[in-house]
């Protein structure tokens, strides 16, 4: 526990003296938790992130280079930073020794007027839980867990509920309390369980993402820079655009894995997967009249006159460039004469 440590004496330290001992970074192993941290500046907010579920980190992978999930993002944003990893796939941040050190953590942090909680699924819900021991400002949640406790959510039948029940779901910290902590929840509200977990976080701003489901995770919605650009966003100026979130959002339609996803997700309901198709082909009409109004307003000419300038020296180039006119204009006939000519 280095950190408490280090913090201890910090805190003895005038506010110069203070901001002359940052950076500091570092880590620390809490029993089945891997705790790594960076402090840049006073005035920066500082930034607690979970790690969800479907990782499987083990003590052997935590070399110097490893980076819990989320620190890296705040780290190029920078900001300060205290990230948490749980080791081995059913754990729900339940050590004692894990919670010993967050009661000692947030004492020793008030000199940061702003402190941020971000999370995805059971990263999720540990910021839920320990928001109002942080004593966090401001939240993000991706369709967080609120509790395992079966009293409180006898609806979250997941195999995740049955594994967790061999943690404490009756003592400190097992359920969400946000104390003050203001911010936002995105979830699909298609997905049942999700849903009713999401309608306990009522002082959040609820924004829905059909069709993100509860397994469509960070790799898939990344590719699309989805995660990333709200965090980042967060991270910046601890709230949302939620004009630019809907628009972004809405540009998922027009992604093919959007709907192959949404299908996998509603695979038990033929008729949720006849609306599906159904809106599938409308976006496939939509998309391609897009495309033919966009390609007529594109000018070719200029890649045409480059090609034909370099056609005799560089026959190979002014094929490629010809061919990209003739993409964007299919029905060219100066660039299809050029082809055949050159080929």
């Amino acid at each position: 526990m280095r950190l408490l440590y280090w913090l201890d004496e910090w805190l003895t330290f005038s506010p110069a003296q203070k901001q002359a001992q940052l950076p500091v970074t570092g880590g620390d192993l809490l029993d089945d938790v891997y705790v790594k941290y960076q402090f840049v500046s006073l005035d920066k907010p500082v930034l607690f992130t979970f790690s969800p579920a479907g990782t499987d980190v083990q003590q052997h992978d935590l070399t110097t280079d490893f980076s819990p999930w989320g620190y890296r993002l705040a780290q190029k944003q920078n900001i300060n930073v205290v990230a948490f990893q749980h080791l081995g796939k059913s754990n729900w941040f339940r050590s004692r020794n894990l919670i010993f050190f967050l009661e000692q953590l947030s004492t020793l942090l008030t000199p940061f007027r702003c402190r941020l909680g971000y999370g995805l699924s059971r990263g999720g819900f540990a910021v839920g839980a320990f928001a109002r021991l942080l004593e966090l400002d401001q939240v993000l949640l991706f369709h967080p867990v609120s509790t395992k406790n079966r009293q409180k959510a006898p609806w979250d039948t997941r195999s995740s509920t049955e594994l967790s029940q061999q943690f404490d779901w009756e003592g400190d910290y097992h359920d969400l309390d946000l104390g003050r902590a203001k911010g936002y929840i995105i979830y699909d509200p298609i997905n049942p369980i999700d849903r009713q977990h999401a309608r306990r976080y009522e002082q959040l701003t609820h924004l829905r993402v059909y069709g993100m489901g509860h397994g469509t995770h960070a790799t898939y919605l990344n590719k699309f820079g989805f995660y990333k650009q709200v965090a980042v966003d967060f991270m910046r100026h601890q709230q949302l655009d939620i004009v630019q979130f809907r628009a972004q959002t809405n540009t998922l339609r027009f992604k093919e894995d959007y709907y192959q996803r949404l299908n996998k997700a509603n695979a038990g309901s033929a008729y949720r997967l006849g609306l599906l198709a159904k809106a599938h082909q409308i976006v496939v009409d939509e998309k391609e009249a897009h495309v033919q109004e966009h390609q007529a307003k594109i000018d070719i000419q200029p890649l045409i006159d480059i090609a034909l300038k370099h056609q005799d020296e560089y026959p190979q180039d002014a094929i490629q460039l010809l061919e990209v006119a003739q993409q964007l204009a299919p029905d060219d006939p100066l660039v299809e004469h050029k082809l055949k000519q050159l080929s």
